[in-house]
């Protein structure tokens, strides 16, 4: 039988939601070594939310003690792989069972519509440590080529202790991106969600321990980042930094790398992604996409396509297009009614950012078509309407800079050539996208566009096989796909001579 869900439904799961905001260390939980916490205002309504831990520089030092002694004893670096691999399994499987516990967890930290934190977020979320859990007993070393008198192993090691730093975004997407191969690898973790989003990382490690991987392998640290995400970043026994988010605090990060010693840094930051379409493209898919693309969210993510690059002759069409399947498809709704298609921004003061970056886009002449408001003001939450801008050129701040919010900026181009040299013209390299039935435009194109991803004729399709992540300021490294273990393990060559 299908379960009936609606407003109601999900208005009783949040009354009887238990909102844990302690941290989470070698297996238990645990105040913040000062004793002080900090609430969370709901997105979705600016109400107080829960109650959290603000960990400092003591807290780190506990968890990251956690994870080296866990590390070094090698309960987990030294298990059989296939008892990993079940252990891993488990705790997809217990996220899945508690699925819409953690979906509304997720809802409440960061005002997305319900369903698609139970049916996107959970299930990717569950999806990325099953595929991980799959590979762990499947990871070959290697012998290289030597003369007789000598053999050559080539091992593949975990680092040691891994700090994660994940933001408000999309948490359980991108934790599970980073704790699945870190973990998979033999690596103890020390998690430092984003202080927006904690909730949901506070459970997915309850879950894990009590899916059986050893105390001290995952530990969670909540607190704001200059307290919390500095020291880990500056800590002196953690070997790397795993860190999404914006394209100035990854900078830092590879400062506090540098300052401390010298641990690896993999930074997946910001994005400006264009998506190109020309005149003999299916405006109708194109249309679809670009407002999905876009909006989807509300805009929240580092890889919207914000720059829509369309040829002139086809600009106002495909305008229209685009204001017709943003009004019938995208519902900006509350995000417990399950019809809500994009809910909230994460805070006010974002909600403010964008706004006050709406208002400069149109004082440097950019024409507002549709949307791009605050709305549902009633609700006393922080909701900003899909909207579009045309009339504009590159250099414009609408089209340079990450918005972050439901904002769409059009450039129109004449030639290929142009449309190009506007594509690549940007700091970031994240991703885009090419709509044409030029097939061989859309490989030319595709090649020469400076992005980790490329879409033709879509946008934002993707499973676990492939790397995600980018170039230029977008950062380096790659999350999903197996190369991401990669990135987690160090390279040790054994050399026994003979004779």
């Amino acid at each position: 039988m299908t379960k009936e869900f609606n407003r109601d439904y999900w208005e009783k799961v949040l009354s009887e939601l238990k909102l844990e905001g302690r941290h989470f260390i070698n297996g238990k939980y645990r105040t913040s070594a000062s004793g002080e916490t900090f609430t969370r205002v709901r997105p979705m309504d600016g109400k107080p939310g829960a109650v959290l831990a603000r960990g400092n520089a003591a807290d780190i030092d506990v968890a990251v003690a956690a994870g080296r002694a866990a590390f070094e004893s090698g309960v987990w670096r030294k298990k059989d792989p296939l008892d990993k691999k079940k252990i891993m399994l488990r705790w997809a499987e217990l996220i899945r069972a508690n699925g819409e516990e953690l979906a509304m967890l997720e809802t409440l930290d960061v005002g997305k519509p319900i369903m698609a934190s139970l049916n996107v977020d959970v299930r990717l979320c569950a999806d990325g440590i099953q595929f991980y859990a799959e590979m762990v007993d499947k990871m070959y070393d290697e012998i290289a080529p030597t003369g007789p008198s000598a053999r050559a192993l080539v091992r593949k090691v975990p680092i040691g202790v891994v700090g994660c730093i994940t933001p408000w975004n999309y948490p359980m997407i991108i934790d599970a991106w980073k704790l699945g191969p870190s973990i998979a690898a033999g690596n103890s973790v020390v998690l430092k969600p984003a202080e927006q989003s904690s909730l949901s990382a506070i459970r997915l490690a309850e879950l894990a321990f009590e899916a059986g991987l050893p105390a001290g392998v995952l530990n969670v640290v909540t607190g704001y980042g200059e307290e919390t995400g500095k020291p880990l970043a500056l800590h002196m026994d953690v070997d790397m930094i795993a860190f999404t988010g914006s394209t100035e605090v990854g900078k830092l990060i590879m400062g506090y790398a540098a300052q401390s010693n010298v641990k690896r840094v993999a930074l997946e930051l910001g994005g400006k992604s264009p998506l190109v379409v020309f005149a003999d493209a299916d405006l109708d898919a194109a249309a679809v996409a670009v407002a999905w693309g876009c909006f989807y969210n509300s805009g929240e993510t580092c890889h919207a396509s914000t720059r829509l690059i369309v040829q002139r002759s086809v600009q106002d069409q495909l305008i229209e297009k685009i204001k017709a399947v943003t009004k019938s498809d995208i519902a900006l709704k509350h995000p417990l009614d399950p019809s809500a298609q994009i809910g909230a921004l994460i805070e006010e003061a974002h909600m403010k950012k964008v706004l006050a970056m709406i208002a400069a886009g149109e004082k440097e002449g950019a024409r507002r078509v549709f949307g791009a408001e605050q709305v549902m003001g009633e609700t006393g939450g922080y909701y900003i309407s899909p909207g579009v801008f045309v009339d504009m050129t590159n250099d414009m701040s609408l089209a340079r800079e990450e918005i972050f919010g439901p904002v769409l900026a059009a450039i129109p181009f004449d030639t290929e050539e142009q449309a190009l040299a506007i594509a690549n013209d940007t700091i970031y390299g994240l991703a885009g996208a090419i709509f044409t039935k030029d097939m061989d435009r859309a490989h030319r194109f595709s090649e020469t566009l400076h992005a980790g991803t490329v879409w033709i004729n879509t946008y934002d399709m993707s499973n676990f096989a492939t790397p995600f992540g980018g170039f230029k300021q977008s950062g380096f490294g790659r999350d999903r796909s197996v190369h991401a273990v990669d990135k987690y393990c160090d390279y040790k060559t054994i050399w026994q001579q003979f004779g």
